[in-house]
């Protein structure tokens, strides 16, 4: 029997390709002699540096770069020296965790320490890049991000403008001639499942502004600084379009990428599960397990067991996943390719047990033993 596992992390629980080698610990005790398979499995979002790069035999390099209230933060990305591919989640430099809820402001808040991320895998022969741009605490337009590659930034005077969308305001050149010429030899696939443009009513600072911190003037002021900086961006480059679906996720940074590098906006799970030639191995199984720390009527959002579940249906194979708990509408995902889904809490037990590494690895081993156990019976082996 070939087995291909395919399961997300379980956030504060396990990574991902821990959840995988639980499952197939659990496999082989009822089928000794199983083939299995263990992919790594993330959406784009948090937990995707991890699980790709120690999935595809990567490292994790840790930096120092500026943080959105411009202090310095410690962040990890991951290089895939083989490739010369950095693995970076923006919000490692510039997330909405990252500021304090009282000090949430996206008129100072940056992505500087985005571009820093980025200039330091160039430094280390990078130049394959893919980028989660979720959770982000910023709307500045990626402005922040292109200044820390060498793009100018200035006023009326000449001088820099100041960091987050303040900066939007004052802007009036954009100077291209000082990026840095890497740039040039670089791609950027960027985990991108929002299709809101970078303006107006469905824009960056009027969808995404109030969780940021962002009163209802603030808002609307914004979204016309960003207006406006959208038509001095046109201005310098051929390939900005803010009407683009995703241009306005992270506040703009989509935007920003698509319109000053070789980037293109994806479905997270898309890019992972291609990265990762997931389907390639389902070529030739026999059956598909997945899963995550919750499933619910979320789960079909895009998320990875989804995913999987319907690469999986191209090739006609038996999907299975696990879970650490159960939400409301988790039976939705038997109608996205989940053909039977399983908690994996055995006891009566507090979260924060449940939760404990060793205690999820072992539940999630014998729960995949036994609906193995069950596999094996109902084929008669």
């Amino acid at each position: 029997m070939k087995v291909v596992i395919a399961i997300d992390s379980f956030k504060g629980s396990l990574s991902s390709l821990q959840a995988g080698k639980a499952a197939a610990s659990g496999i082989r005790r009822a089928f000794p002699d199983a083939n299995i398979q263990v992919c790594p499995l993330a959406d784009g979002g948090e937990g995707t540096v991890d699980a790709l790069t120690e999935g595809l035999g990567g490292r994790l390099r840790q930096i120092r770069v500026t943080g959105p209230l411009g202090d310095p933060v410690e962040c990890q990305y991951g290089i895939i020296q083989e490739s010369q591919t950095a693995i970076l989640e923006m919000s490692k430099a510039a997330g909405l965790p990252l500021v304090p809820y009282e000090k949430r402001d996206p008129l100072i808040t940056t992505t500087y320490g985005v571009g820093e991320m980025i200039a330091d895998a160039i430094g280390q022969g990078c130049r394959r890049f893919l980028v989660g741009i979720g959770g982000s605490a910023t709307n500045d337009g990626g402005l922040g991000m292109l200044q820390a590659l060498g793009f100018k930034m200035l006023d009326a005077e000449g001088n820099d403008v100041p960091p987050g969308a303040q900066g939007l305001e004052k802007l009036a050149v954009i100077d291209v001639s000082g990026k840095m010429p890497q740039l040039e030899e670089c791609t950027f696939r960027i985990a991108c499942d929002v299709q809101n443009p970078l303006c107006g009513s469905a824009g960056s600072s009027v969808v995404f502004g109030p969780q940021k911190g962002a009163d209802a003037a603030t808002v609307a002021q914004m979204d016309r600084w960003m207006e406006r900086y959208s038509r001095l961006v046109m201005s310098v480059s051929d390939q900005a379009d803010p009407s683009y679906p995703g241009c306005g996720a992270a506040g703009g940074l989509g935007f920003a990428f698509l319109s000053f590098t070789n980037a293109s906006l994806e479905s997270g799970v898309k890019i992972v599960l291609e990265e990762t030639n997931l389907e390639q191995h389902l070529k030739e199984a026999d059956i598909v397990v997945t899963g995550e720390g919750r499933l619910d009527g979320q789960t079909i959002m895009g998320k990875g067991p989804i995913g999987t579940a319907q690469m999986a249906k191209k090739y006609g194979l038996p999907v299975i996943a696990f879970a650490g708990c159960l939400g409301e509408e988790a039976s939705i995902c038997n109608d996205y390719g989940i053909d039977a889904f399983f908690p994996i809490l055995r006891t009566s037990s507090s979260e924060e047990n449940a939760m404990e590494e060793l205690v999820a690895f072992r539940n999630l081993e014998n729960t995949a033993e036994q609906a193995f156990r069950l596999i094996r019976a109902v084929r008669g082996l």
